[in-house]
């Protein structure tokens, strides 16, 4: 597998710079606990307040053969700019003084109150980060909505996986980095989901009545930024009832079995050398695959045991050399592409 570059840097490694108290640290080892994703997503402050003007090239110079004493016409290759919206996602909590207090330590408990929080953002980023729509002005464009359609410019990075009616999923494979495939916060803004402590203060219940309450802020400002589109590839399509059963489209021998199509993925990117390259699928998804590396007596599915980058134990799914990621924001209902 290619080693991967020091300076592409992840929204842990951000918090990890950038707030030496250590309590955005906290916050995103959570965050990468609950979704293996935020572990990969190379981040990049954006050159604008309101996200990242991007240039993409469309289009080579010519390349001319020349003969002795005959000139060479100069020529260019073409761009177009593109601008990625960040969108704010927030969350605010309120725990009663008394019943804060009653527990004896606030901040632990206040703490434990946040960590629904963080998980519930944690899920909403997620979600919008495969299925985003512009629909939503409020949200980014997610990656579902940029890899849907086998007749766009990009069909060459989906993959059919050959699935019908209404029990469908896809795998992601993506090289993150700053230059392909990359996460952004707006230009001057903090990196990551951040927590801001509004203290003690007066809120209104349901009624509108009065009560003391420790208030806190938690704010996520984000956008998804895809500068080369070669460096995405959806398995789309993919029948679950199939998969459980490994009939039809899914059968060993099938040219839409899953392991053959991500096979197929890893050759679509240009190179592997410079970017972080992960495989991302649901939890249904990755139990089969484990499953199928359970049976093998190859190595090409495999489970390697290991440490993460916060140093705990774990077994990881691999496929041919790269890590698979679970993310439960994948659901089983896509439509197909």
């Amino acid at each position: 597998m290619a080693t991967l570059s020091t300076s592409l840097l992840t929204m842990y490694d951000w918090a990890k710079r950038l707030d030496p108290d250590g309590k955005v640290s906290d916050i995103a080892e959570l965050l990468s606990e609950t979704n293996d994703i935020w572990s990969d997503v190379v981040m990049k402050e954006g050159n604008l307040p309101t996200g990242e003007q991007v240039t993409i090239r469309t289009g080579l110079p010519t390349a001319y053969y020349r003969m002795i004493n005959s000139g060479t016409p100069a020529t260019h290759s073409t761009t177009a700019q593109v601008t990625e919206q960040a969108a704010i996602l927030e969350s605010r909590c309120h725990v009663d003084q008394d019943e804060a207090e009653l527990n004896g330590n606030v901040s632990e408990y206040r703490m434990s109150e946040g960590e629904a929080h963080l998980e519930a953002m944690s899920q909403k980023q997620s979600t919008t980060l495969f299925y985003g729509s512009a629909s939503n002005p409020e949200e980014y464009v997610g990656l579902a909505n940029r890899y849907s359609d086998v007749t766009a410019g990009n069909a060459d990075n989906i993959i059919d996986a050959g699935g019908s009616g209404s029990d469908n999923t896809s795998i992601w494979f993506i090289g993150w980095s700053p230059q392909t495939v990359y996460g952004i916060f707006p230009k001057g803004s903090k990196v990551g989901l951040y927590h801001e402590d509004l203290g003690l203060d007066d809120v209104e219940d349901a009624s509108g009545n009065m009560f003391r309450a420790y208030k806190d802020l938690y704010k996520w400002k984000m956008g998804l930024a895809v500068k080369d589109w070669r460096y995405a590839v959806r398995i789309g399509s993919i029948d679950v009832s199939d998969l459980s059963t490994r009939a039809n489209t899914q059968t060993t021998t099938a040219s839409t079995n899953v392991i053959f199509a991500m096979s197929r993925a890893i050759d679509r990117l240009p190179k592997l050398s410079g970017v972080k390259a992960a495989f991302y699928c649901n939890r249904t998804v990755a139990s089969y695959l484990r499953i199928m590396a359970l049976e093998k007596s190859t190595s090409a599915v495999t489970i390697e045991p290991g440490l993460n980058q916060f140093g705990q134990n774990i077994h990881q799914l691999m496929f041919l050399g790269h890590p698979v990621r679970i993310n439960d924001a994948i659901v089983n209902t896509e439509a197909l592409v």
